[in-house]
């Protein structure tokens, strides 16, 4: 492997990927570093025409391909649900080759400051960079600082420049009325994907309109090179007053305003008490390791640090060879990534279900001291997610299985409890109404939830057994934000007036006068829970909630939970089925089913992208084969009994006899039976097919998600009979519309003041 690559393996597996990386990168990308950060002085980038074209050694050996990489990247802004992600040469990161490199993070960053200097084109704009423990991201996070501050933006940046989670960014940008962020993650994605995810000055990721008001600068950039031959874009130095550690390091990285935030809302004292009252501690699984930097602080500053025990607390970009194994599902010898997201199911070479994820946790080892009852809690790099295990019983199983909760095995006699976010935020959320009654607080105000529609149908109905009104909302946490926006605007407007906002399903709900937010959150592990009082910033903005998840307020209410049960003598699954059976829960089950189309640590570059856009094609036939007649219903082309008898024909192992209607949910299409739902969605950052399902049965909802999650989307001779194929063509752009349609209506989007700072806060 080259001796001048600057990050070196921790371990075989990681020196395997590391020589692989190497060994498919050309030597002419190797040695053509144009954005040398090791340059610590101001310079400049000239972006030449010969860049936008591709690479050839004879004709044109200073091509990047620019045109490419920015065909995808735009593509990519459309539809993106959590920042515009994808992967990178880790050990060469200006490949332009790959959708994630130095070049193109630049060439952003240029683009946001021009769109911000069009608009502030005289103001103070002061924007907030961070990152947690990716390959190359403390290279992303120093070139976006100097960028912006060639602009004339101030940029503030973490104490040492070093990482922080993405709700302490998205926290600080709304707190401070900063003009927004820049974040580097990839959330829990394979370590060699990395993103940008675009805070905007609510705190906020960016709705696609955001993004593509920066891809437009993007275009003209391009147009100027190709009509005067270059352009160039200044670094500025690394030292630039602009780039700012003094008042991060004042709030101490933000704990101390954080901290007050939490005390407002989660963190109060008889949650708090309950955890000082625990007899075992509760393990924190700090997957890559940068959680532990800020919710250490944290938890310090709460006085219940002692209550808690870490796994993983050094820093780690390949993540302690978490999810990663040396064959792939089919037991090829090959390096192949999961991925960190615990709930991960995968199937082995026999057809046998387990949890790649946990499993390489090695929790038969790291857990053998702990007791029966001790709760595990899995964060992910960014710190948003949350899994919750607990160590169980093998007498238990039976029992487990009646409830669907699933397990794994540890040692002789034990085994542990992993919850998905349905199951687990069920109970938080639970938990959390009976603290706020204790306290006298819930019949304060309405309450309302907003959840994403592929979130479990137990929720709702738990929801409406408690008078709490639902909001069901697309996937991605930018939607849950822009829905509190709008509630927020009308109690901005109409104080004593009752707030209605319209969900994703066409449903006009009442939330109430001066409703308060119960909970937020998706099935994928993210959650954020409101105050009672309106969050304020420093210029006096006001908000129901915060606009990203966080897992440190899913740990305090979780670890209070955990401590309630400990003195009841219950387990979690025992707590869970109390909610289940005090709430007539029905849909007491839920499934996702992922579908992968192609391996994504292919190391191969060429071989990825056509991996990708095989998948990609895959993935979208098989979208627009389920999109088409939601659309078609909508617009009153076709019946419910045509979509019902298209379906059975399709599908002949499953019964559509209770399907009672087919929605476009803003990403996917939603079918509604009388006893569960099915979603099929295409992701919006992969070629990927998301199935989800909840019911009152497991194997059914299983079925229906693996059949038509995997279905290749073939049109048979019934769908061409009642299907308009022009209909078809345009089914994805008709889509799009519709939801642009649901993302504006009585959207708050009212215009970024900056505010006199002297005033607030000095930076």
């Amino acid at each position: 492997m080259n001796e001048t690559i600057k990050i070196k393996p921790h371990c075989e597996l990681e020196k395997s990927l590391f020589e692989s990386v190497d060994e498919k990168t050309p030597d002419y990308i190797k040695a053509n570093n144009l954005l040398d950060l090791s340059n610590k002085d101001e310079f400049f980038f000239r972006l030449k025409k010969e860049h936008l074209y591709p690479y050839d050694e004879n004709t044109n050996p200073e091509g990047l391909n620019l045109n490419e990489w920015f065909k995808n990247y735009a593509k990519e802004a459309e539809v993106s649900t959590a920042g515009i992600r994808g992967p990178q040469n880790i050990l060469y990161p200006y490949d332009t080759r790959f959708p994630i490199n130095l070049i193109g993070i630049m060439l952003a960053t240029e683009a946001k400051a021009l769109a911000a200097r069009d608009m502030y084109p005289d103001g103070e704009l002061v924007k907030l960079a961070g990152c947690e423990v990716r390959y190359n991201s403390q290279d992303m996070l120093e070139l976006i600082a100097r960028v912006q501050a060639a602009h004339g933006i101030k940029t503030l940046v973490p104490e040492g420049r070093k990482t922080i989670p993405i709700w302490m960014a998205s926290f600080l940008a709304f707190k401070l009325d900063l003009l927004g962020g820049e974040y580097i993650t990839s959330s829990h994605g394979i370590s060699v994907k990395n993103a940008t995810k675009d805070l905007n000055s609510q705190g906020s990721q960016y709705l696609p309109e955001e993004s593509m008001m920066f891809v437009n600068k993007i275009r003209q950039i391009f147009d100027t090179v190709e009509e005067k031959g270059y352009y160039d874009i200044k670094i500025a130095s690394n030292n630039d007053s602009l780039i700012s550690e003094d008042l991060m390091s004042k709030l101490n990285d933000g704990v101390v305003l954080y901290k007050q935030y939490l005390q407002d809302g989660v963190a109060k004292p008889a949650n708090l008490n309950l955890i000082k009252d625990l007899k075992e501690k509760i393990v924190i699984e700090n997957v890559g390791g940068s959680a532990y930097r800020t919710l250490s602080k944290i938890l310090n500053e709460l006085d219940i640090a002692d209550k808690f025990e870490w796994s993983n607390t050094e820093e780690d970009p390949f993540f302690h060879s978490i999810g990663k194994y040396d064959t792939d599902p089919k037991g090829n010898k090959t390096f192949y990534d999961y991925s960190v997201d615990a709930t991960v199911i995968a199937k082995d070479k026999n057809g046998n279900a387990y949890f790649p994820v946990i499993n390489s946790l090695h929790y038969d080892e790291k857990l053998k001291h702990h007791p029966v009852g001790t709760v595990v809690l899995i964060t992910d790099p960014d710190h948003d997610r949350l899994t919750v295990c607990q160590i169980d019983s093998v007498d238990n199983i039976d029992y487990l299985k009646s409830l669907g909760v699933d397990y794994v095995e540890l040692d002789e006699g034990r085994i542990l409890t992993v919850f998905t976010a349905n199951q687990s935020f069920l109970m938080i959320m639970d938990f959390w109404m009976r603290q706020l009654k204790s306290d006298g607080l819930f019949d304060n105000h309405p309450r309302f939830m907003i959840k994403t529609t592929a979130s479990a149908r137990s929720w709702d109905e738990w929801a409406n057994k408690n008078g709490i009104k639902v909001v069901n909302v697309p996937v991605g946490f930018k939607e849950i934000a822009n829905v509190m926006k709008k509630v927020e605007k009308q109690i901005s407007e109409n104080p004593d007036k009752e707030v209605v906002v319209t969900d994703v399903l066409g449903n006009d709900i009442n939330l109430g006068v001066n409703p308060k937010l119960i909970f937020g959150g998706e099935e994928s592990g993210g959650m954020i829970i409101g105050s009672e009082a309106l969050i304020k910033s420093f210029a006096g903005r006001a908000a129901v909630a915060m606009r990203e998840k966080s897992a440190t307020e899913a740990i305090v209410v979780a670890s209070a939970l955990s401590a309630y049960l400990e003195k009841e003598g219950k387990t979690m699954t025992q707590y869970l089925e109390d909610v289940f059976k005090n709430n007539e829960i029905i849909s007491k089950f839920d499934i996702r089913e992922d579908i992968s189309y192609y391996n994504e640590s292919e190391p191969d570059i060429e071989k990825l992208k056509q991996a990708k856009v095989a998948g990609e094609a895959q993935r979208t036939k098989n979208d627009v084969f389920y999109l088409t007649m939601a659309v078609a219903k909508k617009t009153g082309k076709m019946s419910l009994e045509q979509i019902r008898e298209i379906l059975s024909d399709t599908f002949k192992e499953l019964n559509f006899d209770n399907l009672t209607d087919v929605k476009f949910v803003g990403d996917g299409t939603y079918l509604e039976f009388s006893d569960k739902f099915i979603e099929i969605r295409p992701s919006g950052t992969d070629a990927k097919t998301k199935a989800y399902g909840a019911g009152a049965s497991k194997e059914e909802i299983k079925n229906f998600a693996r059949i038509m999650g995997n279905y290749s989307g073939d049109i048979t001779d019934l769908y061409k009979k009642y299907v308009d194929m022009n209909l078809y063509e345009n089914a994805k752009e008709i889509s799009l519309k519709d939801y642009a349609v649901f993302t504006n209506k009585d959207a708050n989007n009212a215009p970024f003041v900056i505010p006199d700072y002297s005033q607030t806060i000095k930076f």
